[in-house]
């Protein structure tokens, strides 16, 4: 029985019942059990470097494009898309648009460097392309990003879960990191794959019911979008040429194609997954089906946000302190619509945690293979045993996994889950995506300009992002919010607001510097922009390399053709043989992956 939107309102919080746990349970107990499987009973175990890092470079296109769609939608798109939807309206909801352009550049421009040069670090390409210096540095920022996203990660599903359950979320982030930790370290790459697979089934299934579901629970798509249009909600093309206004048309398609450029094409977590593709041509149908699995996935919960707003379009539970922040406005709703569906609860927490742990499991995966490729393993003398490099990933990903749990309390306290999680990306992945571009599309550029290029892009957006987050926690800054109504509310619902709410009397904008009040999703492109500008000038400041001293592996199919390389080298490329490299980067580029 489906139940009134206005009744539905008065219901008390439901916490789960046993069918809600076993469902939670068992997705913990299927994703430990696949761990279990790769480490001890699959024909290849995970006790070789390429094995545990890349699979054996044998998987099949369906389980790394399910590893790749759960990878990029964690839990934070699941929770703070609805959210943002329901608080701020439809102009984030463009960033579909995007991911067509992001998809077609990944897979002619980027992955076929990677896959033609044959390393299992992205970050080794740095080193060929530059010096080990430029590689350390890059490896450094991928590591500082994913201890940073990691945490915010984990801390969205916790959310859910305390807001359904009544569980204090200290409480269940350790346990369930603890099996995302466990089979991350048995399995390999594989393990976390198939986890992966499983997990994005779950989320999908979660997704669309509650869409589904909340839609008949409101009256149809016409009463969504009808209370939606009222409130101002709908809008999709805002084009307000001014930077500092926080979503416009510009800002999302234009912004955001860096954002996902920067994520996806040169993060080691997406190239891993494509070198483990036994084809280039295989690789880039993961790519195709990545960009479809993420507008499927981003359009279904941007709609879910509005589906909210028509449950709750006359009682706002943030307003009557129902839920303490925005982002539990969808596990609250999900509590409110249960009563027809057992076990709801547990699928959709099961969803959450499931988008959760697939990019938790993914970001440990990358840092354990960037800190064994980039930092153990030039610094050797003597090429360790197979058993003993296992070993040492094995540790790696338990104690980085136990720091990112650490790190979670520090999350709480920051705003709105999406916008500080572009904010806190948009440091490091203007940097990185600036860098390799460099290198990729501008020839000339030599590693002193490429290392100048990168701490001058993170020192800069650091300071704008970290600035403006420092701003708008001290309450200088405020983004305008959607109209919410309480004319509906019970008066017990009521009792919740507090008469004497402090006033916070935001500073006049004119006082806070410019900088800060730029839209955060326009901070990778200022980090890219900023990488490649500098790179450039102080290369050729430094002395810019001669365009056809540049091994054209080392260049973007893009540009290679644009090169005047003379016979004999040209001749050399196209049979297969080593171009002209410095003895470093010829050595690296021979070496075994393996």
């Amino acid at each position: 029985m489906i139940v009134p939107a206005e009744a539905a309102m008065e219901l008390p919080s439901r916490y789960f019942s046993w069918v809600d746990y076993a469902v939670f349970v068992g997705m913990l107990f299927f994703s430990a059990l696949i761990g279990i499987y790769f480490a001890f009973f699959a024909k290849q175990k995970q006790n070789t470097t390429n094995e545990y890092l890349m699979g054996g470079r044998s998987m099949g296109i369906f389980p790394i494009s399910m590893s790749l769609i759960a990878s990029y939608i964690s839990g934070i798109a699941l929770l703070g898309l609805p959210a943002e939807m329901y608080t701020f309206g439809t102009q984030y909801w463009m960033i579909v648009l995007p991911e067509i352009a992001v998809s077609f550049t990944m897979a002619n421009a980027y992955i076929p460097v990677f896959y033609e040069l044959n390393i299992t670090s992205s970050y080794e390409y740095l080193c060929l392309r530059f010096n080990q210096s430029v590689r350390i540095l890059g490896s450094a920022i991928f590591i500082i990003k994913m201890m940073l996203y990691i945490p915010l990660v984990i801390y969205v599903p916790a959310l859910a879960f305390n807001q359904v359950t009544g569980i204090n979320l200290h409480y269940v982030t350790p346990a369930v990191c603890l099996v995302c930790i466990f089979y991350t370290t048995l399995g390999g790459l594989k393990a976390v794959v198939w986890t992966d697979t499983l997990q994005t089934i779950l989320m999908f299934l979660g997704v669309v019911l509650v869409m589904i579901l909340g839609t008949a629970h409101v009256g149809g798509f016409k009463v969504v979008f009808n209370r939606s249009a009222h409130s101002d909600r709908l809008e999709f093309f805002n084009f307000d040429p001014d930077p500092t206004v926080r979503h416009t048309i510009w800002s999302v398609c234009v912004g955001n194609y860096f954002n996902w450029l920067a994520s996806c094409s040169v993060n080691q977590a997406m190239v891993q997954r494509c070198l483990a593709m036994p084809t280039i041509g295989k690789a880039k149908i993961t790519v195709l089906i990545l960009a479809l699995g993420i507008l499927s996935i981003v359009s279904m919960s941007c709609y879910t946000g509005l589906v909210i707003y028509a449950a709750f379009h006359d009682c706002d539970p943030v307003t009557t302190k129902l839920v303490s922040k925005s982002d539990q406005i969808l596990p609250y709703f999900v509590t409110q619509i249960a009563s027809s569906v057992p076990g709801l609860p547990g699928l959709f927490v099961s969803g959450v945690f499931s988008a959760a742990l697939s990019s938790m499991s993914t970001g440990l995966n990358s840092i354990t293979g960037v800190l064994y490729e980039d930092f153990v393993k030039p610094t050797v003398k003597k090429p360790w045993s197979e058993a003993k490099a296992s070993l040492l990933m094995k540790v790696v990903v338990v104690v980085v996994g136990t720091i990112c749990v650490a790190l979670v309390f520090l999350v709480e306290r920051m705003g709105a889950i999406i916008q500080v999680a572009k904010s806190l990306s948009g440091i490091t992945a203007g940097a990185l995506l600036g860098t390799f571009s460099l290198g990729m599309f501008f020839p000339w550029a030599n590693s002193t300009g490429a290392m100048a290029g990168g701490v001058s892009s993170i020192l800069l957006v650091a300071y704008i992002s970290l600035g403006t987050q420092a701003h708008i926690a001290a309450g200088k800054i405020s983004y305008p919010k959607k109209p919410f109504s309480v004319s509906g509310c019970s008066a017990d619902q009521l009792s919740g607001l507090n008469a004497t709410l402090p006033i916070i009397v935001n500073e006049p904008l004119d006082e806070v510097l410019y900088v800060f009040r730029l839209s955060y999703l326009y901070y990778t492109m200022i980090g890219v922009a900023t990488a490649i500008v500098v790179g450039l000038v102080v290369s050729f400041a430094t002395g810019a390399n001669k365009a056809q001293d540049v091994d054209p592996r080392l260049l973007s199919p893009v540009i290679r053709r644009y090169i005047s390389y003379d016979t004999k080298a040209r001749q050399k490329y196209y049979e297969g043989e080593t171009y002209e490299l410095k003895a470093a980067q010829k050595k690296l580029i021979q070496q075994p992956t393996t």
